[in-house]
């Protein structure tokens, strides 16, 4: 017993009223004391703040994933309760892997084994402060913010290869009519990088419950232990079983395309598109390929009356930004019934003295797609092929085709200025030897026709056009690319009043650029080459402004205006088979007699009977192999789903009860996939030495014919 202000003896200390035995036993009061501390100060260590931190950035990474969902709500559906954990597992997934690429310096810089006076500088922590914002603002907030906009216009996230095209040399201008048209999610995302801040800056004391040589290994051990959880978020795993995770892995937690790409996010999307390495499965030993589908193209075969029947025709070929199927009353008439015309009244008049595709697709989303499609007959599986380093094999293209072989003089038009988008390269690639753009145009008639976003208006455009087209030796082929019927959705002052509203922004602009055809056609159809020359039109893709339900459903999601029109009528029929845009170049070069062979993944629909009618569209998690009666969703082994072609919503699976045609349609769908992959990686798209048989070496003796 010792009196009170008697130091303790050196066998006992006291905490609080209680006797702690200095040899390590004490009561269990004593205990939650010590770990009540022990957490206290472990929650004040450099790992824990870095824990903080990173938590921050998922709450902030869900609350972009919540603006995500709220402004494209009609594309991705509803979501049931059943489907949250599913859904919640992916988006983790995926935004563990988003979370280390934007953070992975400021990570490394906040573990680094380094003594607490230096950690704890000012210097050091301004620096590791404007990484965290700088970083995660750009590539957590703006990215997936920007990714909320884009989504809306394209049905895609934005990956390496829009990052590669943004070239323009009024992209800046374009960013911020975006910023001001969305001025909320600019306010939301200011928002949410003030929260970061604040976040970041309430817990700033920070201890060190080691010292000497322990402060280093322990720092050591949790710069280890670090590096193996960011390897394990960037892989979405650490075992060697486990295969770096892509972007076809968010369809493993979602029933459809849409709802993978609400799981999905940046820079996950942008950084796992980089790789250009070709990947692909070979199904098929070569000759067994080659029997059933081949990429070349023999015209000897051809014994259609259509072959050659335009022969020495000049083309004018219109690619139509955005003109979607459901604009068309000739085209989606139920659509309109209480109306008396759509939003394309000229074109429809033209469409019924044409050969007109009534089920013609895209075969991709975005606009570099299309280029390669139509011109070169190459749809673009994985990437688009315009922007690859692939695009630049040996080929032959449509044009280089009629330039070549028929003496065509070619030229494109694009109203933007030039080099934008890569459009004026690929042309060259394609064979298109004269590139008309916004500067010829200014040099022309001066700038006051410039829309203000992208270029020229369509309707001035074409008319710079069809003077060109006038001075232009024949044949000729001449291509355009129009601009007006895209975002911001603005039409010329002086026309907006007189085109109906609709009930979408673009239904405007569409009826503006029909109206511009129609002026073309009334200033231009008493030339002498009018009479002479054979009109394609067609929609890079559909519009990312959609009024009808079924248009945000495969196949309708990619249904678009495209038609083959003739001045004198003589090429008048509906085609109701499907078609794409790949199929364009070939069944071209057949009217117009083109009598060399040549590459082309589509076919021709008058002379090749025994290319049965099949559309293979990638979507980014399955392909779509679309034919007559079916509607099969394939992921690249196996076949995910049977539906008839008009049970658009999929509610029927048929995977069970397939008949012959499908499994026809994916042998079919098989070799074209690999034939595109083989070609692609030796870079040569060039037909295949002919092998002389009765047959032509595509022929398959029980494909039926199908004609217009």
């Amino acid at each position: 017993m010792r009196r009170i202000g008697q130091p303790p003896t050196s066998a006992m200390q006291f905490v609080g009223t209680e006797a702690v035995d200095c040899c390590g036993s004490m009561n269990a009061f004593e205990m939650k004391g010590s770990l009540a501390n022990f957490l206290d100060r472990a929650a004040r260590t450099r790992f824990a703040l870095l824990l903080w931190r990173i938590a921050m950035v998922y709450a902030v990474m869900f609350m972009c994933r919540v603006a995500f969902y709220c402004y494209n709500r009609d594309l991705i559906g509803s979501i049931s309760a059943g489907e949250i954990w599913e859904l919640l597992k992916g988006t983790i997934l995926i935004d563990n892997s988003s979370i280390v690429y934007a953070n992975a310096l400021f990570i490394l810089l906040s573990v680094l084994p380094l003594p607490l006076r230096w950690w704890a500088s000012r210097w050091y922590q301004r620096v590791l402060f404007w990484i965290y914002i700088i970083c995660n603002g750009v590539l957590v907030v703006a990215a997936n913010l920007g990714d909320t906009v884009y989504f809306h216009y394209t049905q895609k996230r934005c990956t390496a290869d829009e990052i590669f095209f943004a070239d323009n040399g009024n992209t800046a201008q374009l960013m911020f009519k975006f910023a001001v048209d969305n001025w909320h999610l600019v306010v939301y995302g200011v928002l949410l990088i003030a929260a970061l801040s604040y976040a970041y800056r309430r817990h700033r004391e920070v201890i060190d419950m080691t010292r000497g040589k322990m402060l280093y290994a322990t720092h050591t051990a949790v710069l280890l232990f670090t590096a193996w959880l960011s390897v394990s978020g960037i892989r979405g795993g650490i075992t060697g079983m486990t295969r770096p995770i892509t972007l076809s892995n968010a369809m493993l937690y979602a029933d459809t395309p849409a709802k993978a790409y609400f799981i999905l996010s940046n820079p996950f999307c942008v950084i796992r598109s980089v790789d250009t390495h070709i990947d692909y499965e070979r199904y098929f030993d070569k000759d067994r390929l080659d029997a059933i589908y081949t990429p070349s193209h023999y015209p000897e075969d051809y014994t259609s009356e259509m072959f050659g029947r335009y022969k020495g025709y000049n083309v004018m070929l219109v690619i139509l930004e955005s003109f979607s199927a459901e604009h068309s009353k000739y085209l989606s008439p139920d659509l309109y019934a209480e109306q008396e015309q759509g939003y394309t009244p000229f074109l429809d008049s033209l469409m019924q003295r044409s050969l007109t595709f009534t089920r013609c697709y895209a075969n991709g989303s975005v606009s570099v797609a299309a280029p390669p499609s139509i011109w070169s007959s190459m749809p673009s599986y994985g990437k688009p092929h315009m922007l690859t380093p692939y695009s630049l094999g040996e080929c032959r293209p449509m044009p280089r085709l009629l330039r070549s072989g028929g003496g065509y003089q070619t030229a494109f038009f694009c109203g933007s200025e030039r080099g934008s988008m890569g459009f004026g390269a690929y042309a060259h690639i394609a064979g298109i030897d004269n590139l008309f753009s916004m500067e010829d145009y200014v040099d022309a008639h001066g700038d006051e026709e410039f829309d203000g976003s992208w270029g020229i208006w369509d309707g001035p455009f074409l008319q710079f056009m069809g003077e060109e087209m006038g001075q232009m030796q024949e044949p000729f082929f001449a291509s355009i690319f129009t601009l007006t019927s895209h975002h911001p959705f603005n039409v010329p002052d002086k026309y907006r009043d007189l085109l109906p509203d609709g009930t979408t922004r673009n239904h405007k602009p569409v009826a503006y650029t029909d109206m511009s055809i129609r002026r073309f056609f009334e200033r231009f159809s008493g030339e002498e080459w009018f009479g002479r020359t054979i009109f394609v039109f067609v929609a890079d893709h559909v519009s990312s402004e959609k009024f009808s339900e079924r248009t945000l459903h495969m196949p309708e999601a990619n249904r678009v205006v495209g038609f083959i029109h003739v001045p004198d009528g003589t090429l008048q029929m509906r085609y109701d088979s499907v078609v794409s845009q790949i199929d364009l170049a070939p069944t071209l070069l057949g009217l117009l007699g083109n009598d060399r062979p040549y590459f082309a993944i589509g076919r021709d629909i008058f002379n090749e009977p025994w290319r049965k009618p099949l559309v293979l569209i990638w979507s980014m998690f399955n392909y779509e192999i679309i034919i007559d009666d079916y509607i099969i969703e394939f992921d690249s082994h196996d076949v995910k789903g049977i539906y008839r072609f008009d049970d658009y919503l999929r509610l029927d699976n048929l995977r069970d009860s397939a008949a012959e045609e499908v499994e026809w349609a994916v042998n079919q769908a098989k070799a074209t996939i690999q034939q595109y992959f083989e070609h692609v990686e030796r870079m040569s798209y060039m037909p295949d030495d002919r092998v002389l048989s009765d047959k032509p070496l595509h022929a398959g003796a029980d494909a039926p014919t199908t004609q217009p």
